[in-house]
């Protein structure tokens, strides 16, 4: 399951795990669109793979299962920074902006 982290890992910008432009890698490093765009270049700065949007968690349960909806299963509270500098994001995306995810 998803921690929908609560902020860009780059500007600490808020992304509450109802946000439209939360933007995450397969390990779940999480970003705001602005930030992959103009400055990952779809490219993320830890694993090198890109990013797809961060899927929205229904607030409450829709179906009679326990434990699902926001309200059973909270976003986590804990804010993530990226711990790379930004010198190395730039290598790192000048490195694969050019080659497609599939290849990476």
């Amino acid at each position: 399951m998803l921690e929908l982290r609560p902020n860009c890992e780059l500007c600490d910008r808020d992304l509450p795990p109802d946000a439209a432009d939360a933007r995450i890698c397969s390990y779940e490093c999480t970003y705001c669109v602005q930030c992959v765009e103009e400055v990952l270049h779809d490219v993320c700065p830890t694993c090198g793979g890109n990013f797809a949007p961060r899927p929205v968690r229904p607030r409450q349960a829709h179906r009679d299962a326990p434990r699902l909806g926001l309200g059973q299963q909270p976003a986590t509270t804990q804010r993530h920074h990226c711990r790379w500098s930004p010198e190395e994001i730039a290598a790192m995306s000048a490195k694969l902006r050019g080659v497609a995810p599939s290849a990476r």
